[in-house]
């Protein structure tokens, strides 16, 4: 049975002016399955950074806010991981939100305490969530939205869905629509939002549900999961991952310089 959160204040380290948590995959997910936050707690922020976050701070005030208040943050990216640990800061792995979003689908049992909520990217995904929850006798807990596009771009379409997600009575929420977007929409619509675990994954619950490939063993195993995703989405993906690329060290450098 699910518990009321405590105050979680779990040891940070600091990096890029950021406070990163030190938990593991597993404690995060566990922590998320097993409490639900009150309403003096309101939103719990979970956002798990990759290069592509770090590169965009410096030019995103939204973004940056929406770390700054997260309730926490993890090293995502292996870049973000392999620079801390040569920094000497303590953390003992990566913690990807593919990673907690599996941990989570796969303790159906676990999640029957929570009103779900997943905001998706398609039709075709809310009709595999729903098949998902119905396996599991989660379709009474589960609802599903798929934003339009552009959505992050009309305060009236975000003011909506927030609403939405607040009358389903939402205690844990899945934002699938990818980084910043989800990010700045959980920080900016907060005040509308119920008390939740709001868990921004870009793609993981896609892996999680099998829509996507999981990358072979070898492929996790030498931190090669970027160059995997490029083959599958090559034109939507080099500019991408190269622009970050060159934002990250741009970052690297001055923290590395400012040693905060």
């Amino acid at each position: 049975m699910s518990q009321p959160a405590t105050e979680y204040n779990p040891a940070t380290f600091p990096m890029f002016g950021l406070d990163f948590s030190v938990l593991s995959e597993q404690a995060v997910a566990s922590m998320v399955a097993h409490t639900v936050r009150t309403p003096a707690q309101g939103v719990g922020l979970i956002i798990t950074p990759n290069i592509q976050h770090i590169s965009l701070l410096p030019h995103n005030p939204a973004l940056l806010h929406a770390c700054q208040h997260a309730t926490l943050l993890t090293c995502d990216g292996f870049p973000l991981y392999y620079y801390a640990k040569w920094r000497g800061k303590p953390a003992h792995g990566r913690v990807t939100g593919r990673g907690i979003a599996a941990k989570l689908v796969a303790q159906p049992a676990l999640l029957a305490q929570h009103r779900l909520f997943m905001v998706l990217d398609s039709a075709e995904t809310v009709r595999i969530a729903q098949d998902w929850a119905a396996q599991h006798g989660l379709a009474d807990q589960l609802e599903c939205a798929v934003p339009a596009m552009g959505f992050d771009k009309r305060p009236a379409d975000m003011d909506a869905l927030a609403r939405q997600i607040a009358q389903h009575g939402t205690t844990l929420l899945f934002m699938g629509v990818g980084a910043p977007r989800s990010e700045i929409f959980v920080d900016q619509y907060r005040a509308l939002l119920p008390p939740c675990w709001a868990l921004c994954i870009g793609q993981g619950l896609l892996i999680a549900f099998g829509c996507v490939p999981t990358p072979p063993g070898l492929v996790e195993r030498f931190n090669l999961e970027w160059l995997w995703r490029i083959v599958l989405e090559p034109r939507r993906l080099v500019g991408r991952y190269a622009c970050s690329a060159l934002g990250f060290l741009r970052a690297v450098i001055k923290d590395s310089l400012h040693r905060g």
